[in-house]
């Protein structure tokens, strides 16, 4: 490599640096609060009074979706890089590879 900013710690410590200054600069640009207010405290629900907003969510639906979205990008990754030229060996590990994925997948929506 003639040019040395493609070098990977040299190209992250400029963007790192730049990535500060910017900061830097807009955070001298920023609004600064002059103080609290009752209201400021409060939270916002479009103007109505909450009488608990002490509620906690619940995550345990977004799991199963996540889960599956992360093995499907995972399983696209894998069924797009086969090289071709790899031979059969390669086809029947990714084969292996997106049957195992699918019983897992499976299993998690089993019930």
């Amino acid at each position: 490599m003639n040019n040395p900013l493609l070098l990977p710690p040299i190209a992250f410590a400029v963007l790192f640096l730049a990535v500060l200054a910017l900061s830097f600069v807009l955070s001298r640009l920023s609004i600064k609060p002059t103080g609290r207010s009752a209201e400021s405290l409060e939270p916002y629900a479009c103007g109505e009074d909450v009488k608990n907003h002490m509620i906690q969510p619940d995550y345990g639906q977004f799991l199963p979706f996540a889960f599956f979205f992360t093995v499907l990008h995972v399983i696209a990754l894998v069924a797009t890089t086969i090289p071709v030229a790899a031979g059969a060996g390669a086809f029947v590990i990714a084969g292996v590879y997106l049957a195992c994925a699918v019983l897992g997948l499976y299993v998690l929506y089993a019930r």
